[in-house]
């Protein structure tokens, strides 16, 4: 069952995916509405607008289906919830899937599987710093 969105989640997905807020010709916020812009990397400009106050009264589910929808936020429920509960973007046509904080370098990967055999699954389950002393540890030994 999904959970019903409301004004502030709305407010603060487009604050944490970091739309862009609209003003008006005079440099002021628009007046009726919170009014955010989003431009993708494959041209189009996404547009919503959050009713004032921004506070916690949901939206109705045809509504909020509408405001997730490809012409409003263009996102998913789940890619909607993921964004405002715990700060993951929506990943967006055109744009490159981000990389983990704690990536392996290449080259460390490529060390481990070859000169180590440590298999591929292991490797990938691997923090950086877990890859760094299991390197050290082989490279710090005598070689025979």
């Amino acid at each position: 069952m999904s959970r019903p969105g409301s004004r502030c989640h709305h407010q603060k997905f487009c604050e944490t995916e970091g739309w862009e807020l609209v003003r008006n010709a005079r440099g002021r916020s628009v007046g009726h509405h919170i009014t955010y812009e989003l431009p993708l990397a494959d041209g189009r400009i996404l547009r919503t607008r959050v009713s004032r106050p921004a506070n916690a009264d949901t939206y109705g589910p045809r509504l909020w289906s509408e405001i997730l929808g490809s012409s409003r936020l263009a996102v998913t429920e789940d890619q909607f919830w993921s964004c405002v509960d715990d700060g993951i973007k929506p990943i967006r046509p055109g744009q490159q899937t981000p990389v983990p904080a704690e990536a392996l370098p290449a080259d460390l990967v490529y060390a481990l599987i070859t000169e180590l055999r440590v298999p591929e699954g292991e490797v990938a389950a691997m923090t950086l710093q877990q890859a760094m002393d299991l390197m050290n540890e082989y490279w710090s030994k005598p070689k025979p």
